[in-house]
Order: C-alpha cells, then sequence, then structure tokens
C-alpha cells in the first residue's frame, strides 16, 4: 500500500528542470496544509487536498485516513518536516520532503503533485532512497 498511498510516481533520478518561480510555494503550501489537516485528525480536509484520481481510489475520507495512520503515520504526525527540492517530469510536478516521526526516525519522500481545475492537488506519494533529498 506504501506505493499506493495518493498514488505512486516515478523515480527521483530522472528529474527534469525545476518548475516556474512561485509554483513551489504554492505546493508547500497544499502539501503542509494536507499534513495540518491530519495532524488536527481533521481526514475530510485532507482528503481536500488530494487529486480526483486519489479520491476515486480512497472513495470516502474515513477509508483514507485509516491508510494514512496506517502506512504512513510519519505524515500523520510528524516531529519535523523539512522541503527538499521540486522537479517536473511528465506533466507532474514532485516535491521531495524530509519528514521526521516521533521516534526520530528520517523518512524521505517525494509528493506527487498535479494542477487541477482546483490548482495543486497530491497526486501520490512514495519512499525514496536515501540520498535523493533536494535533487
Amino acid at each position: 500500500m506504501r506505493t499506493t498511498l495518493l498514488a505512486a510516481a516515478v523515480a527521483l533520478g530522472l528529474a527534469g528542470p525545476a518548475p516556474a518561480q512561485g509554483v513551489d510555494t504554492q505546493i508547500r503550501d497544499v502539501i503542509g496544509g494536507q499534513i495540518e489537516a491530519l495532524r488536527a485528525d481533521d481526514f475530510a480536509k485532507a482528503f481536500t487536498f488530494a487529486s480526483p484520481q486519489i479520491q476515486g481510489l480512497f472513495g470516502t475520507a474515513e477509508r483514507f485516513g485509516d491508510m494514512v495512520r496506517q502506512g504512513y503515520p510519519m505524515v500523520w504526525r510528524p516531529s519535523d518536516i523539512r522541503f527538499g527540492g521540486l522537479t517536473e517530469r511528465g506533466g507532474a510536478s514532485y516535491q521531495s520532503v524530509l519528514i521526521t516521526d516521533q521516534a526520530g526516525e528520517v523518512h524521505l519522500l517525494e509528493y506527487e503533485m498535479v494542477m487541477t481545475s482546483d490548482g495543486w492537488e497530491i497526486n501520490g506519494v512514495r519512499f525514496l532512497r536515501p540520498g535523493a533529498f533536494g535533487a
């Protein structure tokens, strides 16, 4: 299920050019907004940051919340979040995020972001190998 959280993405090593200035702030705001909603156990709000594809995959905010709690506890209850590089590949933008969990373990994640009629939305999250942060 880890490769399915918010959907699978492509390897970070295939990174293309950086996106236009200002997009990085918008994308970070979306990711940060979802994480804040998760911290507050507001799974209905967190679900609104997901793309239509992800919403269709999970169907309800409750099922989405269950998946996050079980498969991505570091996103549900992070102790620290740091944003790395933002790249574009294949029509999507990819934001690397370094998350430290409550036990102090560090996790490197990559968020696949897509532009929809509602703005930037999260279309996938996957775990990355160590050393890929900020690429």
